[in-house]
């Protein structure tokens, strides 16, 4: 299929051919007829893409910061390559999408094959869409009028916010797309209803649905009319859907309001709000979030926990069903709205002249293919591998694969046959970039291939057990990324699949012992060293609560996801497998959403750890330190850079940041090639995994839990 991307490294625009999505748990499939270009935001997005490095870094103040302060935990030369890594990647463009459904994942109950559907959808032939962010269109309703169900929602949620009143006037501060729908449903609202803009062609069509609107190219003073227009009283609120850099908007917002009045952010302006203007007249300033309650909450959006009516009456979905109903009765005009309809092949006449536009709306028309059927896989790259060569397949196609795995797998020898991904548009860039055959949405494509030896699994952490046991029943070899498992049950229904074929390996992805200083510090405590004391620090950093990671199904949680890492490495350096663990946490919480925690570890050789995995500390220290206590002599490792050795007559050592995962992956195409042990025995990765898992048990426990 054919999908619209947009490339922050070159600024290009591109019509890319990229595998069709596969309707997941909760998600419909959707065959796009027509979507609707947001001027506004894509314009933003096609720009910065545009923008110099200098320009990318004056936009986002923030990400300096961030910037600045990796290069002082990790180094400039790693920074720099996570920056190009990520600005690398595209995106895709688009999030107002009418189509049909073709296909319905499992517990979607509410649409069926054939019904067509507003979404959030991208601009592309075939989306998939979370089921709660799609409405129905009645049949009244074309698929154009359709179109403007996304954005128009925007409008609506503002609104909302501001809750007018029959009789009230109100401010729409900007004409543009969204600004006309707003003023639409305030009239529709019983509000009188003032638009301010610079376009005349927008000032006119905003009259034509009865607004007052007010061309401001003329040097008309928006503030002396909302004032003269009521009477010197001021308006009742003002909707901001405009954007500019500066604060000005605001302060004629805040100038043109009566005592009390309402303002609301819907468009993108400076925030630097002067507080006499707001603290005189006791004026009330709120932010619109996109669509409405349920927006970027995973609960809603992706496993379709609708909010109780009687309590949330206006869900981002009922908006959207509530502007598909004003346009079914008129209330809502959008026919005259439409600028221009483009045929899909025709997209650069919309993106081309994108940031000189004078647009309202630009729809572009999707080929009418009845009985179209999605391919889930497209070639990417040419190739042509040698006989009997061990193939790869990688499944998942996120951070971790693209800047840490394929970097470190490039001179390893890796032949990769397929990459996988849910949208299709990841997988299909890093084929082409790492030049892998092929990119699919169907990863069983690379279980099914019997030329696949091993599969690599870098999806999210609920998946990899399932993915793993999949591999293994497929007859491939597996590389998992950390974790093997997040529960017990998980971890012996792998153990049982890879008894019932033990020839195959599992590996998973504990680089720290490759590392380069770890090795050396392995060597340096000779072999069956006995008991030892290690401590153990990750300064893991801050991640939001509603992160998947912290999700106890989905990522199970920091210290199963990470301090895995830490449990194994002091296994390694202990030369012992663990016996028991005893956990505690700073804070209330005593489960997997724990991310500040310390784990006290037994070992079999009688040797002890302490592991402290921390989130409240600061980016700019060492984000991992290890030190070893043996024998009247320490060593100490710091953010795998330098280690010092204390009492030894030659152990310091100083590199560039490396975690070990090109020795880790090198060494594992080694192996797969000429056969040999696994790197890391399955017994060793079982009791790892049942110790990291233990951990939980332990916080919730209070107790040490043996292994």
């Amino acid at each position: 299929m054919r999908q619209i991307i947009q490339s922050f490294k070159t600024g290009e625009t591109i019509l890319e051919q990229v595998p069709a999505p596969q309707a997941g748990p909760g998600q419909v499939l959707i065959q796009t007829s027509v979507s609707l270009v947001s001027l506004g935001t894509e314009r933003m997005l096609v720009e910065f893409g545009k923008g110099s490095l200098l320009a990318k870094a004056r936009a986002q103040p923030d990400k300096v910061r961030q910037v600045l302060e990796k290069i002082q935990s990790e180094g400039l030369l790693p920074t720099l390559e996570a920056v190009f890594n990520k600005l690398e990647q595209p995106i895709p463009l688009g999030y107002c999408n009418v189509g049909r459904v073709i296909a319905v994942g499992a517990g979607v109950a509410d649409f069926a094959i054939g019904d067509r559907v507003a979404s959030n959808g991208p601009h592309a032939e075939f989306v998939a869409v979370p089921h709660r962010l799609c409405a129905k269109i009645p049949d009244s309703v074309s698929d154009q009028q359709a179109a403007f169900t996304v954005i128009g929602s925007i409008g609506l949620q503002g609104i909302r916010l501001l809750a007018p009143t029959l009789g009230e006037t109100v401010t729409v501060s900007g004409l543009g797309l969204i600004g006309l729908l707003a003023a639409q449903l305030l009239k529709a609202s019983g509000c009188r209803v003032l638009g301010f803009d610079f376009d005349a062609g927008k000032v006119d069509l905003a009259r034509s649905f009865g607004i007052e609107a007010i061309d401001l190219s003329g040097g008309q003073d928006p503030v002396a009319y909302a004032l003269a227009a009521t009477g010197g009283i001021g308006v009742d609120g003002v909707l901001v859907t405009a954007s500019a850099k500066g604060d000005e908007l605001m302060s004629q917002a805040a100038r043109q309001c009566r005592k009390r009045g309402r303002i609301v952010l819907v468009g993108v302006t400076g925030l630097g709000l002067s507080r006499a203007e707001f603290y005189e007249k006791e004026l009330t300033f709120q932010v619109s979030c996109s669509y409405g309650p349920g927006r970027y909450d995973d609960d809603y959006e992706q496993k379709g926990h609708d909010y109780p009516i009687g309590f949330v009456r206006w869900t981002e979905q009922r908006n959207f069903e509530a502007v598909l109903q004003a346009v079914a009765t008129s209330a809502l005009q959008v026919d005259p709205l439409v600028t221009e309809q483009v045929p899909l092949d025709d997209y650069q006449q919309i993106y081309g002249q994108i940031g000189q536009s004078r647009s309202v709306a630009s729809l572009l028309i999707y080929p009418a293919e009845p009985n179209a059927k999605p391919a889930t896989s497209v070639t990417a790259t040419v190739q042509a591998f040698a006989p009997a060569e061990p193939l790869l397949g990688i499944l998942g196609a996120g951070n971790f694969t693209k800047a840490t795995m394929l970097p470190a797998l490039q001179g390893s020898g890796a032949a990769i046959k397929y990459i996988a991904s849910a949208g299709g548009v990841s997988g299909t860039f890093l084929a082409k970039k790492w030049k892998i055959a092929q990119s699919t949405t169907r990863y069983q494509d690379m279980l099914e291939d019997p030329d696949v030896a091993m599969v690599i699994i870098t999806t999210r952490h609920n998946a990899h057990a399932r993915q793993t046991i999949e591999a293994l029943r497929a007859g491939k070899h597996v590389f998992v990324e950390k974790p093997l498992a997040l529960t017990y049950d998980e971890l012996e229904q792998v153990a049982a699949a890879h008894a019932a074929n033990p020839a195959l390996s599992v590996t998973v992805g504990y680089n720290r012992r490759f590392a380069p200083h770890v090795q050396r510090m392995r060597k340096l405590l000779g072999d069956n060293p006995g008991p030892m004391n290690l401590v153990l620090t990750m300064n893991a950093g801050f991640i939001p609560a509603n992160h998947w990671v912290h999700d106890p199904a989905v990522g199970g949680g920091r210290l199963v996801g990470e301090a895995c890492h830490f449990l194994d490495l002091a296994a390694y350096l202990a030369q012992s497998p663990i016996v028991a663990v005893c956990a505690n946490s700073l804070g209330q919480h005593a489960d997997a959403r724990t991310d500040n925690a310390s784990i006290l570890v037994r070992f079999a050789s009688g040797a002890q750890a302490v592991v402290n995995y921390l989130s409240n500390g600061s980016k700019a220290y060492s984000k991992e330190r290890v030190e070893v206590y043996h024998q009247g002599r320490t060593l100490v490792l710091d953010n795998f850079r330098t280690l010092k050795g204390f009492g030894y007559k030659s152990a310091d050592m100083s590199t560039r940041l490396d975690k070990g995962h090109k020795a880790q992956f090198v060494a594992m195409v080694e192996r797969l090639r000429q056969g040999g042990a696994p790197l890391i025995g399955f017994e060793e990765l079982y009791n790892i995994s049942k110790a990291t898992i233990a951990v939980l048990e332990s916080l919730q426990t209070g107790s040490w839990v043996t292994v």
